[in-house]
């Protein structure tokens, strides 16, 4: 005999979200735990406040992080990169079998393999003289890659990408702002896959770990698959249209007690980049305007969103200008007017925002 669902009150559905994502009072200290935990760091390289890679593990450890952290922990290959986003290198057994995987399965691969020489003259190189940069490896295609966006005719970029995907090179460091190249046997430990099918099972547990809370099906991040089918327990919202799927650890853990907290966020944190979610199970309307033209943005070229307890309650349009030395708030719209303890915890925050990026202040 079948049974409803267990139903979540919307305060009960957004701890289990802001919980999972490492965001209540209980701050994390160590790095490495809370990527694994996450499952990713977005690597978005603006840095209108701070680069995401930064910023996202701030939100949740605080002055146990500091600006370049991530970017050590990839540097002594405690972190890999993986198209936009670090990952821990312990869970590297869980993306090889789907890297061999996509190098047979991927659509680009018709592009791969009609450009093979070219293919083969980029593994050469970089057997001989890597680590690279792209501007360092020789544009030998055959036939060009063509793109609507940013990534026409960028060969060779194109071709590291993919090689990347399918496990063939890897990201070896960088110099400046630019990726450095290598043979992924040079970069990645010696480590025995995970089989593929228990890989993606195990993956998508995790991810719906991190999230607490999920749609049955939501959009892959970066590296994975472009969906992700969500298993857990089958819950309903209170307010929330169909069936979501719980973390059953989250809800095990549903009546303890929640320690809130105020926290800014990136925008391509991991709590808001799933904008069905966001809207049906917290009421938050939210976009990154940064790509729009200036006169069409209510909230900002790179605005923050404003989590406070289990609530959003808003969206900081902030700047750093390191030449003034300060973090220059340009405005912060209040999605309800704030009670003043709202407005003193999120003027606190962007104080300590301030501090931890080494600015004097922050403007409001």
């Amino acid at each position: 005999m079948s049974t409803a669902p267990l139903r979540l009150t919307r305060a009960q559905a957004r701890r289990l979200a802001v919980r999972a994502q490492l965001l209540d009072g209980e701050r994390p200290t160590d790095l490495l735990a809370v990527t694994g935990h996450l499952t990713y760091l977005p690597m978005d390289p603006t840095a209108a406040v701070a680069p995401s890679v930064d910023l996202v593990p701030w939100s949740r450890m605080g002055r146990a992080h500091w600006v370049g952290a991530a970017a050590d922990a990839l540097a002594d290959r405690m972190l890999f990169q993986l198209q936009g986003t670090a990952r821990s290198t312990d869970d590297l057994p869980l993306y090889l079998a789907e890297m061999a995987h996509r190098a047979e399965h991927d659509w680009r691969g018709g592009w791969v393999r009609d450009n093979a020489t070219f293919r083969d003259d980029v593994l050469e190189l970089l057997g001989e003289q890597g680590p690279l940069t792209s501007r360092e490896v020789p544009d030998t295609s055959v036939r060009p890659w063509q793109s609507s966006g940013w990534t026409g005719h960028r060969n060779v970029s194109q071709m590291l990408e993919l090689l990347c995907l399918y496990g063939d090179v890897a990201v070896a460091g960088r110099r400046g702002r630019e990726k450095l190249w290598d043979l992924a046997e040079r970069v990645y430990p010696d480590v025995e896959p995970v089989p593929y099918a228990e890989s993606l099972a195990e993956r998508a547990a995790r991810r719906l770990h991190a999230l607490g809370l999920s749609r049955a099906r939501i959009p892959g991040v970066p590296g994975d698959a472009d969906y992700v089918t969500m298993t857990g327990v089958e819950v309903e919202v209170e307010g929330a249209e169909g069936v979501w799927q719980a973390d059953p650890q989250a809800l095990d853990g549903l009546g303890a007690p929640f320690e809130p907290r105020t926290a800014i966020l990136s925008p391509f944190d991991g709590l808001v980049t799933d904008r069905e979610r966001l809207l049906q199970v917290f009421d938050f309307e939210y976009l990154l305007e940064m790509y729009k033209p200036a006169a069409k943005r209510r909230w900002g070229y790179f605005a923050l969103p404003v989590l406070h307890g289990e609530a959003f309650v808003g969206k900081v349009d902030a700047k750093v200008d390191r030449r003034a030395g300060v973090l220059h708030v340009h405005a912060i719209h209040e999605d309800v007017p704030f009670a003043p303890e709202v407005t003193d915890a999120v003027t606190q925050e962007l104080d300590l925002l301030a501090r931890w990026l080494g600015l004097a202040e922050a403007t409001v």
